[in-house]
């Protein structure tokens, strides 16, 4: 069973289609607004941290931001 890994990182980059640039300790991944965030229309601004589950399948802009610290 693959598992959901909950990592932090620092946006850098709003995209069209609510897609976000996070930069990682590491490297830079895609990804895109959890829908508990839109309902509640948190926004996510650039620079702010997010917590981010990362998409144990490692496809393209999978994964999913889960919280705004």
């Amino acid at each position: 069973v693959m598992e959901n890994t909950t990592v932090r990182g620092v946006v850098i980059e709003i995209l069209p289609a609510a897609l976000y640039r996070v930069q990682l300790e590491d490297k830079e991944i895609l990804a895109y607004l959890s829908g508990k965030m839109k309902f509640n229309r948190i926004r996510v601004l650039l620079g702010d941290q997010v917590d981010i589950v990362l998409d144990p399948y490692r496809g393209k802009a999978t994964n999913r931001i889960v919280k705004r610290v």
